[in-house]
């Protein structure tokens, strides 16, 4: 899904608040993370992962490989945390119209 900048900044508002509920460590992304990763995305649909990696191109490839996978937005990063949108199948939060 792709967002345009007044749906990312309301996005970003209501991801301010919110703790990390996934982390990816050393292992990076396995069969498991990525359960958990989707599970939490259809239950609270936007979630902050907390990021465990060395550099920072290995941070960004994991990121970019765990949006993909997950088929979620990255809405933003901030040191080694990622903000993730995916709309679940029953939506709870109300995202701005284009």
């Amino acid at each position: 899904m792709e967002l345009n900048g007044k749906q990312k900044r309301h996005l970003r508002g209501l991801g301010h608040e919110l703790h990390p509920l996934v982390t990816i460590a050393g292992k990076g992304l396995s069969e498991s993370v990525l359960a958990e990763l989707d599970q939490t995305l259809e239950h609270h649909e936007l979630i902050k992962v907390k990021i465990s990696a060395g550099e920072r191109d290995e941070k960004k490839a994991l990121i970019a490989e765990m949006v993909e996978k997950s088929k979620a937005t990255l809405v933003q990063t901030i040191g080694h945390t990622a903000l993730l949108y995916r709309k679940a199948q029953q939506p709870k939060l109300q995202v701005p119209k284009k």
